[in-house]
């Protein structure tokens, strides 16, 4: 395995995405810093399936949110593994954190929305390249269709958050270029085991009957293992070349045009 023996911290890897890239790196003899914020049962319940995959780890708590968090984050994670080969922003808070539309969001919230996506990338980032050596990969995981459209209006703060968050990847991926490291960004769809299943159930069921019909061609949603195999492949030294990128792991929803029912774009493809 290309990959067996490398480090990995994955933030808000307790469940859904985080869990799915940490399984899958696990599959590929990555040891994982499995990071949760409050849910320590769900933490040790997905080392105890890295295990099971034939890697090893640790649980690791912080709030991402608080920069001396993370800073003691790292600081475990020196510890016992000693260096670090990939680091994946990908922890967010719960939606009633920070949903609220921009002509009531609070400050507090929008501070939520920023503080744990752009500010938590910049800080970890820079607590993980000193633990880096040439080959490094840093990976966040955002929704760029939240970051340049407006139509679902709550998602004002995280959607400008990750804004921020893919234009740091950018920045970083330059800054960082000359010592081997490379820095990109997922962009998963719409994922079952994650942000969705937090929506009320009518509001999953018209977004998963959405996307069955026909927004994602390939007619269903995402899983946490999709969004892993796509960070597994981006953690290979073949990806070496590829860095300051935003990919869209989506099943193609992103291809469709907003202003053409799916049912006749679908219709020409046929």
């Amino acid at each position: 395995m290309a990959l067996k023996g490398k480090h990995a911290l994955i933030t808000g890897s307790s469940r859904g995405i985080g869990r799915g890239i940490a399984l899958k790196l696990a599959e590929n003899g990555v040891k994982i810093a499995i990071h949760y914020y409050q849910n320590e049962g769900a933490a040790a319940d997905t080392l105890a399936r890295v295990r099971d995959r034939g890697s090893d780890g640790l649980v690791v708590q912080a709030d991402v949110s608080r920069p001396e968090e993370i800073s003691r984050m790292f600081r475990k994670v020196q510890a016992e593994f000693g260096e670090l080969d990939i680091f994946v922003s990908n922890a967010r808070p719960e939606a009633a954190a920070f949903f609220q539309p921009p002509m009531e969001i609070t400050l507090k919230q929008w501070d939520v929305a920023f503080d744990s996506q752009a500010k938590a990338f910049l800080v970890g980032v820079r607590e993980a390249v000193p633990l880096m050596a040439k080959g490094g990969r840093i990976l966040a995981i955002t929704y760029a269709e939240g970051s340049r459209t407006g139509g679902l209006q709550p998602w004002v703060g995280m959607g400008s958050a990750k804004a921020a968050l893919e234009s740091l990847v950018r920045y970083f991926a330059v800054a960082l270029a000359r010592r081997g490291i490379t820095v990109n960004a997922i962009s998963p769809g719409w994922t079952e085991d994650s942000v969705l299943n937090t929506l009320p159930q009518q509001a999953q069921d018209l977004i998963r009957s959405w996307h069955t019909r026909g927004w994602t061609p390939t007619g269903r949603l995402g899983t946490p293992e999709d969004v892993g195999n796509v960070v597994m492949l981006f953690c290979l030294e073949q990806a070496g070349w590829i860095t300051g990128q935003v990919i869209y792991a989506d099943g193609g929803a992103s291809l469709m045009n907003p202003e053409v029912p799916s049912e006749i774009q679908l219709a020409q493809g046929t």
